[in-house]
């Protein structure tokens, strides 16, 4: 400890000052704990190991909450000056100029973003120096209310088509309300020809099942059906990373699980939390899954024939 409302924490080589870790981000209520900065700063630094393979290379947006989530919240592309000189950044061309965006690569970056009350981390899908051209695509199970029943049917038979595509696919708790399934792809194919990809699969699925499936963009349109939402293929969309905390009352977690969990008693979207994500990220769920990107090539001509 150094000075009042100060710590200094070892994040790999680097020392981290921490500002007021004792600022409550999640206050206490409803059944759930307080957690504060600090309590933030050691979760992100005791899960880096697990979760820097998902960071580095990427472009983050960062989900800021200063005044804890119940206050105001950033959601912030530029990297500010006054981030030390260690922490990577890359220039992302934009319309009338660029972007810096933070790069996540070690652990002590990660720390420094928790200090900084970046309760969440947003991920682009390609990294930098192939901006264009994505490594992971994403479907985002997106239930019309809070019951997970249909999230819970909706993976398995999404993870049954990619099974008959032949393309090797993760599964991921969103620490909100739905699922998100991941498939890792060998980078080949361009931003366009990944998310027209994922619409049409979003779209064989959801004419296979049309009363609980649907790829409408508008709510209005959905009614009371599951949305598949592709969306965040697109160029510089995001996605949250595994084992981010998400801004919700008891700190819980985008936590990588292995399909056997989904039938598991008491799975659900906000299982795991700050508290134990590292408990179910030491088991290792995405053991070999995105090891070997796939060319989407062989998945289209298997997806043309499934739809005649």
């Amino acid at each position: 400890m150094t000075g009042a409302g100060t710590r200094t924490v070892r994040a790999g080589r680097r020392t981290v000052e921490v500002r007021r870790p004792g600022k409550v981000l999640f206050p206490a209520g409803g059944g759930h704990p307080e957690y504060t900065k600090g309590d933030l700063v050691d979760y992100y630094r005791s899960v880096a190991p697990f979760m820097l393979p998902h960071l580095r290379g990427r472009p983050l947006m960062l989900e800021r909450h200063p005044d804890g989530v119940d206050g105001p919240r950033f959601m912030q592309k530029n990297t500010p000056e006054s981030y030390p000189d260690w922490v990577t950044r890359v220039e992302v061309p934009k319309e009338g100029g660029t972007v810096c965006h933070t790069v996540c690569d070690d652990s002590a970056t990660l720390v420094h973003l928790a200090g900084q009350a970046c309760v969440t981390l947003h991920r682009w899908l390609s990294r930098t120096g192939r901006l264009d051209r994505p490594d992971r695509l994403v479907f985002d199970l997106d239930p019309p209310g809070d019951d997970f029943a249909p999230v819970r049917e909706a993976a398995g038979l999404l993870g049954e088509l990619l099974d008959e595509l032949r393309l090797p696919s993760a599964l991921m708790t969103t620490g909100s309300r739905g699922l998100h399934v991941v498939v890792p792809l060998n980078g080949q194919q361009d931003v366009d020809e990944v998310r027209r990809f994922a619409r049409d699969v979003a779209d064989t699925l959801a004419a296979g099942h049309p009363g609980r499936l649907t790829t409408a963009a508008r709510k209005k349109d959905r009614g009371d059906r599951l949305y598949l939402d592709v969306q965040r293929n697109a160029y510089a969309q995001t996605a949250v990373a595994p084992f981010s905390v998400r801004a919700r009352p008891g700190a819980p977690v985008a936590v990588p699980v292995t399909w056997d969990q989904l039938d598991a008693p008491g799975f659900g979207p906000r299982r795991w939390t700050l508290a134990d994500a590292v408990d179910q990220a030491r088991t290792n769920p995405w053991a070999g899954v995105l090891d070997r990107g796939r060319a989407l090539g062989p998945a289209r001509r298997r997806l043309e024939a499934l739809r005649g």
